[in-house]
């Protein structure tokens, strides 16, 4: 899942990204409304951590540009104001959650995964997907074949998080690079199909199909 952090604590960003992308997000941090708003048409976005105190402006004035450029996309509030009329005006402006600072990490997590089961339609169901022999566990980063745990890369992790979060989705090859590198970071025209190659080898060489002229989608059938 590819995550756009607004924060412009530059301590408070780095902590955060640092723990995500260990834990197989990408995650791209701007430090203000305008460099969110910039960012917001560039990336296919899964969720936006959105601080409300930001140098420029109120976060909530972000909303209306991640409804236009990423209606897809989650919006988690995150800020020190810890009144009960500043969660509900964040929500009634369409933020999906609000977590109030200082906040456990994992308390964060849990929300992404939260928020990421909700837009999937399951609701507040498990975080453990099955497909078939394929059982996917969200909330520990782990999967396994047949029982069996399957060791990934974090990039294999992140490409397979993007495919059995939208199973029955066709994705395009933007949208998965999208899932798998920040702005910073550099990427040869076939690492997609290399780390795709990588997961038909761990976990069955049909379970991801490829639509030939629009993308691939998760085929747990074809396990």
């Amino acid at each position: 899942m590819r995550v756009l952090l607004v924060e412009d604590d530059a301590e408070l960003a780095a902590a955060m990204t640092a723990f995500l992308v260990a834990r197989g997000f990408v995650v791209d941090a701007a430090a203000s409304l305008h460099a969110a708003r910039q960012a917001l048409p560039l990336a296919h976005w899964g969720v936006v951590l959105l601080d409300l105190h930001l140098p420029d402006g109120d976060g909530l004035d972000l909303l209306g540009s991640v409804r236009r450029f990423a209606p897809d996309a989650s919006t988690i509030i995150l800020t020190a104001k810890d009144q009960i009329s500043d969660r509900i005006r964040g929500l009634d402006a369409g933020a999906d959650d609000y977590l109030v600072k200082p906040f456990d990490p994992d308390e964060l997590l849990a929300r992404l995964r939260a928020v990421q089961r909700r837009g999937n339609g399951a609701g507040s169901g498990s975080a453990v997907l099955k497909f078939g022999p394929i059982e996917v566990d969200l909330s520990r980063s782990r999967t396994s074949l047949g029982g069996l745990p399957v060791e990934l890369t974090a990039k294999e992790w992140a490409l397979l998080r993007a495919m059995v979060s939208r199973p029955d989705r066709v994705h395009s090859k933007e949208a998965l690079l999208s899932a798998l590198y920040g702005f910073d970071d550099e990427a040869d025209s076939n690492t997609l199909e290399v780390f795709i190659s990588n997961l038909r080898r761990k976990l069955g060489r049909n379970c991801i199909h490829t639509l030939r002229g629009l993308g691939y989608r998760f085929n747990p059938e074809g396990v």
